[in-house]
């Protein structure tokens, strides 16, 4: 028999945390992030990181557990869901994955293996001083040449990506592109809905650039300002995320506080516009497009309820 699992993802400020607290409440849930950022400790507000009220009593993990100069990526991230989820249902619980990072999702729902290297650094070492010598560009160039479909997917300043590609490559003899094309195509070994929360495109922009309003009115350029101090600058990979480099830029004088703001919302549209690029890609997706509902969470889960009691996901 498989396990039950239940996805909520969506776009940024579609309304994910919301519907995922209220179907943990309803169908006896609890609730694992699948979020790049809320995972830090002290970036509450620029990560729209869930509240102790907002949780109103339903057990949330993967929030608040690492410090933002420690990693945090696909393989770390899968390794600490699967023992949120054995946790979960050691509880007699279900598994509700509620977040936008689709990477994670993917990862997770088809227990896809992102082989790590064996240990060994020095080629790591040996690209990285390329690059940091003759430019980004030297690498993508290598990459092309023996993995032009990855190539092709991953950007030339995406550096660490293209030192991963090279690596699996020098290490296996094969490419990273057929590897994980060849992990997509697992089956899940899971019981799963994986519901994507959705409305249209000018109500969700209105959204976003409304929370932007709220993050700052909530002291966002307070809680940059304490990160910095703490001594994290924007090469952290905590740091890169949306609403921190920013302000960053802001609080170092390459823009202003008005500038910052306007970039901040602007990415953060092309980002949600992203993000449900990623989702129609993805097989086996409900969309749940909330204008049917009325935009009503009562109606919405109600709709959700009888699906996965069709599915022999709940009883």
């Amino acid at each position: 028999m498989k396990q039950p699992l239940i996805i909520l993802t969506g776009p940024t400020a579609s309304g994910k945390t919301a519907l995922s607290v209220a179907l943990a409440k309803r169908i006896g849930g609890e609730i694992i992030s699948a979020d790049s950022m809320q995972v830090y400790r002290h970036m509450d507000v620029g990560s729209a990181k869930v509240t102790k009220e907002e949780m109103d009593g339903i057990p949330h993990y993967l929030i608040d557990v690492l410090d933002p100069e420690e990693a945090f990526n696909v393989v770390v991230f899968q390794d600490m869901a699967k023992k949120a989820m054995k946790r979960i249902r050691e509880n007699g619980h279900i598994p509700i994955v509620a977040g936008g990072t689709g990477f994670y999702i993917q990862a997770l729902l088809y227990d896809i293996d992102f082989t790590e290297n064996d240990g060994d650094m020095e080629y790591r070492h040996r690209l990285e001083a390329l690059a940091e010598k003759e430019g980004p560009p030297v690498l993508h160039k290598m990459l092309m040449e023996r993995d032009p479909e990855s190539a092709e997917a991953i950007h030339e300043n995406n550096v660490k990506r293209v030192i991963r590609a090279l690596e699996f490559y020098e290490k296996t003899g094969e490419k990273i592109s057929a590897h994980n094309a060849a992990e997509r195509e697992k089956t899940s070994p899971y019981n799963f809905a994986y519901y994507v929360l959705n409305m249209d495109r000018g109500r969700l922009y209105s959204r976003i650039d409304r929370r932007v309003d709220e993050m700052l009115e909530n002291g966002l350029v307070d809680e940059v300002e304490r990160l910095k101090a703490m001594g994290c600058t924007r090469d952290l990979v905590s740091m890169q995320g949306l609403g921190y480099k920013e302000i960053l830029d802001c609080l170092s004088g390459e823009t202003s506080l008005e500038e910052a703001v306007y970039i901040l919302k602007r990415d953060t549209r092309h980002f949600a516009k992203r993000q449900l690029t990623w989702f129609k890609r993805e097989r086996d997706v409900t969309w749940v497009d909330q204008e049917r509902f009325s935009f009503d969470r009562d109606q919405i889960l109600e709709w959700m309820t009888r699906d996965l009691k069709e599915r022999k996901i709940i009883k």
